[in-house]
């Protein structure tokens, strides 16, 4: 009788030991979310809930090991019920519990669940039973599809986040449109000729294509003066039609420059 006494007191003070780890645990963590929630990251709380989970297995550990006793089959019988402010039990009870009344005893000493608790564990229970194997094993399998899914969604999420630190960054233009751009601005590759009508001539100064029409006039009048005289009234007469006939053209214009390059500075 002694020693299952002995070995009662033992696996009670383990008990109380791993209880108190566990109690000093909840004290820090809910102290965290409380105070410090402005600061507080998910790794910290992943450790918290790691240790909380630790000592929660030690304490069922405790409670599976063949020398620790079924406290299930010793029962609490309370000696005195007094009104009056007890300090020990203050002390033990951390401050919980000032007096150990009728109105206390229930509660504290109490082997099951609140009436309300009981309640809903047998609708519970009665809405369980009234679904059939087949029902419930589809839904089963879809809470477990559910799951796996999100499982993946997760390991996906982590694995980009991880890599997306190792990869370059996106490009985000295109080289050959890049390249196309400068050569238009700076080249003028790929721009069209055509100007609206009202515009300058190409013989007037700082227009585009006035040095090559007025450099091929030139030859022109040079070949032809060469010639017979009524070869050259006869081509400079089609030139002034040819401009004659393009919108945006000043034949004057052209004239006056065939006009001044025949006086070419070799002619003897």
């Amino acid at each position: 009788m002694q020693r299952e006494e002995k070995q009662l007191e033992a696996s009670l003070d383990a008990l109380l030991n791993q209880v108190a780890d566990l109690k000093n645990s909840l004290g820090s963590f809910i102290y965290k979310l409380e105070n410090e929630y402005d600061r507080l990251t998910w790794p910290s709380v992943l450790d918290s809930f790691a240790l909380l989970s630790g000592q929660l297995n030690t304490l069922n550990k405790v409670l599976k090991h063949e020398k620790t006793p079924l406290f299930r089959n010793q029962v609490i019988i309370p000696l005195v019920l007094s009104p009056d402010r007890d300090e020990d039990l203050m002390r033990q009870t951390e401050g919980r519990v000032p007096v150990f009344s009728h109105e206390v005893v229930p509660d504290h000493l109490r082997t099951k669940p609140d009436p309300e608790v009981e309640e809903q564990e047998k609708q519970l229970t009665t809405d369980a039973a009234r679904i059939g194997a087949d029902a419930a094993q589809k839904q089963i399998q879809s809470l477990n599809k559910m799951c796996s899914n999100l499982l993946e969604k997760i390991s996906k999420e982590e694995r980009e986040s991880e890599s997306g630190g190792l990869r370059p960054n996106k490009q985000t233009f295109n080289p050959a449109d890049t390249n196309a751009l400068v050569a238009a601005v700076a080249f003028g590759k790929g721009l069209s000729n055509w100007r609206p009508s009202g515009s300058s001539g190409p013989g007037q100064p700082g227009q585009p294509g006035a040095g090559p029409i007025l450099a091929g006039a030139s030859g022109l009048q040079q070949v032809q003066m060469a010639g017979a005289p009524n070869q050259q009234q006869t081509m400079l007469s089609g030139v002034q039609m040819a401009q004659a006939g393009q919108p945006g053209k000043m034949p004057s214009g052209i004239k006056t420059n065939i006009k001044s390059a025949s006086m070419h500075p070799y002619q003897r």
